[in-house]
Order: structure tokens, then sequence, then C-alpha cells
């Protein structure tokens, strides 16, 4: 009997989306790594808390390491569902066949 938590529509879904957040959230944390000026919106920085120039760039250098490494520990989590919905697939694949 086949151990099956959803079926494969879905876990064809979650396969599919897995794979997108996967590319995308390794495509930003790279963009992040290497300072992407595009991205410098969404840095987390402080209102007027900046005295110096050096104060400033040494924040926005902060803000891009920790993004980049928040975009590719979401990716790490992206490829756990990714094994899982790839299990489930299988899974339901198999228990048509043998059917």
């Amino acid at each position: 009997m086949a151990c099956t938590i959803c079926g494969p529509k879905f876990s064809l879904c979650a396969l599919v989306l897995s794979v997108w957040g996967i590319i995308q959230l390794t495509l930003m944390g790279v963009f992040y790594q290497i300072g992407a000026v595009a991205l410098l919106e969404d840095l987390p920085m402080e209102e007027g808390g900046h005295h110096s120039i050096t104060d400033f760039i040494a924040q926005v250098e902060d803000g891009y390491t920790q993004n980049a490494h928040n975009c590719w520990i979401a990716a790490l989590l992206y490829v756990i569902t990714l094994v899982v919905s790839g299990h489930q697939f299988w899974m339901n694949n198999r228990a048509s066949v043998s059917m």
C-alpha cells in the first residue's frame, strides 16, 4: 500500500512551484551577493541612522549579505519541498500503474 499524503495533481503542482522557487531564490541570492543596485530598496536599513558614508556602506553591505543568506535558506526549504512533492508524485504514479 502506497503511503501518499497528497494526490497526483497537488504533488505535481508543488513540484513545479518548488522548481520555480529554487530557481528564483537562488538567482536573487546571487544578485544580493554581488550587490545588485536594483535591489537596494529591499535592504533592511534604518532611517537617518547614518553618521558617515562608511557607516552607510557597511550597513548596505550587511543588508546585502543578510538578504542573500535569507534567499539561499528559502531556496533550501524549496529543495525539501521538491523532494517531498517528487516522492509523492512518484508514489502516486506507482500506485496508479500497479492498479
